[in-house]
């Protein structure tokens, strides 16, 4: 028997999955037991539609050839499918808009191909095999270049009949307050979540006010060396970002949230957030515990794979 006929005689059942993101693009195998056999990771041609299908198809064809395998196959992206059109909506990475996207794969790979927006792959990751596990109802976020979220319950994910379970960051900021001000979303609404607690939303908000450009990471580095604008412009992120919360836990009262992205990394998150939520959740306690994910920036990828 060979290698590349593993797959179908009960053998070991390998699964890949892609994490198509904005700036980069990552593939991972995975074996029967959720471990990486094969990763790589390269830049995302992010403004050119039929050169992203060029890299995934590349990306696969390379995973195939390596494990001489024909593993599984499953995508996480920005945005989502429509149910109605069958096309790409809503995502940040605008070129792949209106595009039939899990046609156009599935016609280039010969498979079939299973997709989900890219935060519901991460949150699936971290509630089966992450900081996650073992909690029923796992609200799952996204902090980085945007902002998405995912829910997950009883290890299923759940995407609901519109395909936007989650989809929080484009909502209102409740509780809005002067000192928030207002931006237009690339959704065209404007006040969206995303708008204000996203990395290049803190970074574009820190300019607005103080007309000096300084990137999330110089502002979240500035307010621990005590740099009096960096510290008011996080003390306003912190409370944005608790009452974003509150809102999800006022609707879905999660048994956990789990967060991921650049702007997760962000050390004073897990101290500053949870004192912060008793103001606004319509509760008398806030049980469910905000949590780094396990898996880093490849909760995503290994929750591809495991569509």
């Amino acid at each position: 028997m060979s290698k590349h006929d593993e797959n179908f005689s009960g053998g070991p059942q390998f699964r890949l999955g892609i994490d198509l993101g904005g700036t980069k693009t990552e593939v991972v195998v995975l074996d029967d037991n959720f471990q990486p056999v094969y990763r790589k990771r390269v830049a995302t041609p992010s403004h050119n539609y039929g050169e992203i299908l060029d890299l995934i198809t590349d990306l696969v064809d390379d995973a195939k050839k390596s494990l001489q395998a024909r593993p599984t196959v499953g995508i996480g992206t920005p945005g989502a499918i429509s149910p109605v059109s069958g096309f790409q909506r809503n995502s940040n990475t605008t070129c792949m808009n209106g595009e039939a996207f899990k046609t156009d794969i599935e016609r280039r790979l010969k498979s079939e191909v299973k997709i989900e927006n890219d935060a519901n792959c991460f949150t699936l990751s971290e509630a089966l095999t992450g900081a996650g596990k073992g909690y029923s109802v796992v609200f799952g976020v996204i902090l980085g270049t945007g902002t998405g979220g995912g829910i997950v319950v009883n290890q299923k994910l759940l995407s609901g009949p519109n395909a936007i379970a989650g989809e929080w960051g484009h909502n209102p900021l409740p509780w809005k307050t002067e000192a928030d001000g207002s931006t237009i979303c690339y959704c065209g609404k404007e006040g969206c979540i995303e708008t204000f607690i996203s990395g290049s939303s803190l970074a574009r908000n820190f300019e607005k006010r103080n007309a000096v450009i300084l990137s999330s990471e110089e502002i979240v580095h500035g307010a621990s060396n005590g740099e009096k604008n960096c510290e008011l412009a996080m003390e306003l992120y912190f409370d944005q970002l608790a009452r974003a919360l509150a809102h999800v836990i006022n609707i879905l009262d999660p048994d956990a949230i789990v967060l991921g992205g650049g702007m997760s990394n962000i050390e004073g998150i897990y101290q500053q957030i949870p004192p912060r939520l008793a103001d606004y959740v319509f509760s008398d306690c806030v049980e469910a515990p905000i949590l780094p994910a396990l898996h880093g920036d490849a909760s995503g990828v290994f929750g591809a794979a495991m569509l």
